[in-house]
């Protein structure tokens, strides 16, 4: 880690703390949650880089944490008053530093009070070595062989040309649009695979091969090769835990990772305590990345140029200000439908556009002619707050520009005096992701006398033996527990629940998946009514698309009675009125 990154990212830090204070105490109690986990992360890094001898360290460093404990003492005040309690913020506290630092002071209230027991219980369901929970994978010798280095390389492409050769195989995707990708390009090819996400289940007839996002990998099959791609997100605390069971649990005698560099100590750790054979190879880029000292203008754009924002409205400002001066863009952002993003793709590649107006949805996975890079910002909302791009984030869609055989130079740009940060980015060596994300596993509900969000936070609390592995966040999945509480559901039913992918902080999908809960344990319908949609403007016609699939995630997850075609259909329909107004009118009302 370079001297000139850790004060650049302290700086940093230190410059958001007022605004970061303000958005806090202007934040209702019950949405604090949230502010939280990101003022944690802060801290974390703040411990981190405690020896560094940086100015005002101390002073900046009790700052947060001040505001750390603000946080929670209104969130233990708003427990009380909903759950007509009397916890005391500082004794709950006391004893317990490390875990509220790590899992909050919700899921420390919560497990404070849990008979030691039931503690011991836990010992026995979940073991201090997280690799002993999947007995049988540790009989198979298994060899990894890791591809890693720089965006565009080639690390998937060569992986996947071994899985084209084998006779049963899994490709595991970060993204449902790269693992329906994949499941097009082997059927292509004449390799029969079917497709596994969260929201669509297209098995094909005598195919052996998968390709599935990586929280559906069934740990019971057997492969002869499997490959996990984008491995780097084993270190995110939302989704990490299904790229660590991925590594721990797939039973395959030859595995390929792919990913960025920055994660190989990580991964090599694991595999030597899983006593697992490795090859590493290494990737560099051959086609020459340059970055431009120039400042971009709108006028500047040039065929061939993706322009990246970290919004959808920037996205769609943009796109729209090149429409009414007669340049035709292609439109990417996250919100886009897998079908949308698709035709989006294919007008850019056909040249029926000249220009790419994305978010950094590109970054990951997706290989384009592109031959040049404009960062029209350098700051993202991140979920929880709005923060400077890391190095890791400007090299992974920097290294998107240049396209071998098309574009042998590839170019990377910046708005308004952003190219020297850029630069500086790309030259700076990435921070090593040092820790694994864990998540619970089912045998969770093994544990008696609690109820599963009293589990959920006694297992969030509890210290990791191994320095290479840490809990994830369980504070999204407590806030859906704590929304479903009083329907009084079994166990079972709940945990199936939190397996449903669905963005729990929408309003609207939040209420499409209660009424969905109403009708089948309330009214016991066989059947969900279908969702509709009233206003067809853009807005409305993504959150529609994303209720249809919550409509038939719900359903499959309960084995209920199930209109596939019209599911289909409809993403079809939706997916085409979308693109329409994309194409036609591009202005977010």
């Amino acid at each position: 880690m370079k001297k000139t990154a850790v004060n650049r990212d302290y700086i940093k830090i230190k410059k958001q703390f007022n605004n970061i204070e303000q958005i806090v105490k202007n934040t209702k109690p019950n949405s604090l949650w949230e502010h939280e986990a990101a003022v944690r992360k802060k801290i974390k890094f703040l411990k981190e880089i405690r020896n560094k001898n940086l100015r005002d360290f101390n002073e900046v460093y009790n700052k947060y944490m001040e505001l750390l404990d603000y946080i929670s003492i209104k969130l233990v005040d708003n427990y009380n008053k909903r759950n007509n309690t009397s916890f005391d913020f500082y004794e709950i506290v006391k004893m317990n530093k490390y875990s509220y630092l790590k899992s909050g002071i919700i899921n420390v209230l919560i497990s404070k009070h849990i008979p030691f027991i039931v503690s011991r219980e836990f010992k026995k369901v979940f073991p201090e070595n997280p690799k002993d929970e999947y007995k049988k994978t540790r009989k198979i010798k298994r060899k990894f062989y890791l591809h890693l280095g720089e965006t565009n390389t080639g690390k998937t492409y060569n992986s996947m040309e071994r899985l084209k050769k084998c006779k049963k195989g899994i490709y595991l995707s970060p993204l449902r649009i790269l693992a329906l990708e994949n499941y097009e390009k082997l059927n292509k090819e004449g390799v029969k695979c079917s497709l596994l996400t969260g929201e669509e289940e297209i098995q094909i007839e005598g195919a052996k091969h998968i390709s599935s996002t990586v929280e559906k990998l069934n740990t019971k099959e057997e492969y002869d090769v499997a490959i996990i791609d984008e491995i780097q997100m084993i270190g995110d605390d939302q989704r990490g835990n299904a790229w660590t069971r991925a590594v721990l649990a797939l039973k395959s005698k030859e595995i390929h990772i792919c990913g960025a560099a920055n994660v190989k100590d990580l991964i090599i750790k694991i595999i030597e305590d899983c006593e697992d054979e490795y090859e590493l190879i290494e990737y560099k880029r051959n086609i020459e990345l340059k970055v431009q000292e120039k400042s971009f203008r709108y006028k500047d754009v040039e065929e061939g140029d993706a322009l990246v924002a970290f919004s959808k409205k920037k996205v769609l400002d943009i796109a729209n200000y090149y429409k009414n001066i007669g340049v035709n863009c292609s439109i990417i952002y996250g919100d886009l439908p897998p079908e949308v993003r698709i035709k989006q793709y294919e007008k850019f590649i056909n040249k029926k556009a000249n220009v790419l107006v994305t978010t950094d949805a590109i970054g990951m996975g997706v290989n384009l002619p592109i031959k040049r890079i404009v960062f029209m910002d350098i700051k993202k909302f991140d979920g929880n707050e709005f923060r400077y791009l890391t190095s890791q984030e400007v090299k992974q869609i920097a290294g998107r520009a240049g396209r071998k055989g098309i574009y042998d130079v590839g170019y990377v740009a910046g708005y308004k005096n952003t190219g020297e940060f850029i630069k500086e980015m790309i030259e700076t060596e990435d921070y090593p992701i040092n820790e694994a994300v864990l998540g619970p596993s089912e045998a969770i509900l093994k544990v008696k006398n609690l109820s599963l969000k009293e589990k959920l936070a006694l297992w969030s609390t509890k210290k990791e033996k191994l320095d290479f592995y840490r809990k994830m966040d369980v504070e999204k999945l407590v806030f859906l527990l704590d929304s479903i509480k009083f329907y009084n559901l079994k166990e079972e039913i709940q945990w199936k629940l939190l397996k449903i992918p669905f963005d729990v902080t929408s309003k609207v999908l939040m209420g499409t998946f209660l009424s969905y809960i109403d009708e089948l344990f309330i009214g016991k319908h066989e059947k969900l009514l279908e969702p509709k949609c009233l206003i067809k403007d853009l807005q409305n016609l993504e959150i529609y698309y994303e209720q249809i699939d919550l409509y038939y995630s719900f359903s499959k997850v309960f084995n209920l009675e199930l209109d596939v075609e019209w599911v289909y259909k409809k993403r079809i329909e939706i997916s085409k009125e979308i693109n329409n107004i994309l194409r036609k009118n591009i202005t977010l009302k």
